[in-house]
């Protein structure tokens, strides 16, 4: 009788959002950072866990779960999220959001490039977003190395943004994992890139998280609460530092 055939796939998927814009043209001098946020999901807590428990907040506050939820719009509201101008409702979602957020099982990589000091720099060709990405790239396969995934083909997925902007990112993804990394070496990752519309929900949970990282590189003296659960989610090293590992800040 013959053997089945390894599933050559992993036991992890990794969602990718960003807050702010990677121009350097001209930089909005409020939010001079760029921020690439990289959630790693176990499969079975985003099926089992994850999923279902987006599910029910939309459905207490929505009634159905077709809404996508973007930070933006709970920053600022409009039409489908009407409801946020009541402020007792606003509090009970902001509540709900943060407890799923706090509650999520999933691990955090991110990078966060100061576009004033990196355009001042002129040395390294790749743009903000290139190099968001090799940065948020290297730390995650090495994370996915040390739970025994070295071997095994994850999926990188990431938001449709334009032809032209998917065409270069999807020539970058490969440029990097094709060795050009500092970890001199071929990385078994794969680009899935979804249309924005899409319901996705470990895009929505990297969606949330996303500015949380920058406002607090861009002002980390304020108080700032959405960071202070997301902090828990960094990916750290062996005793207990966050930075170079689950973040990095360049320069």
């Amino acid at each position: 009788m013959s053997q089945p055939t390894p599933n050559p796939f992993g036991d992890f998927l990794v969602f990718v959002d960003e807050s702010g814009d990677h121009g350097l043209a001209r930089v909005d001098t409020g939010y001079p950072i760029f921020v690439l946020a990289f959630c790693l999901f176990a499969k079975s807590d985003y099926v089992e866990r994850v999923g279902p428990a987006l599910q029910r907040l939309k459905f207490h506050f929505w009634g159905h779960d077709e809404q996508v939820l973007h930070e933006h719009e709970i920053r600022k509201p409009n039409k489908n999220y009407g409801f946020l101008f009541d402020p007792a409702k606003r509090a009970e979602f902001l509540e709900a959001v943060s407890k799923l957020v706090d509650e999520a099982q999933f691990q955090l990589v991110a990078a966060v490039i100061r576009k004033l000091e990196f355009s001042k720099q002129n040395v390294m060709a790749a743009n903000p977003y290139d190099l968001a990405l090799q940065f948020g790239l290297e730390r995650v396969y090495l994370e996915l190395s040390e739970r025994g995934q070295a071997d095994r083909i994850t999926h990188i997925i990431v938001e449709k943004r334009g032809e032209k902007e998917d065409a270069q990112l999807e020539l970058a993804f490969r440029r990097i994992c094709a060795e050009a990394n500092a970890l001199k070496m071929r990385l078994p990752l794969e680009l899935v890139m979804i249309p924005k519309a899409s319901n996705s929900t470990g895009l929505q949970m990297a969606d949330l998280v996303a500015r949380a990282v920058g406002i607090k590189a861009l002002r980390p003296s304020q108080p700032n609460r959405a960071y202070d659960i997301v902090a828990k989610k960094f990916r750290r090293s062996p005793a207990d530092e966050t930075k170079g590992w689950g973040l990095k800040i360049f320069p």
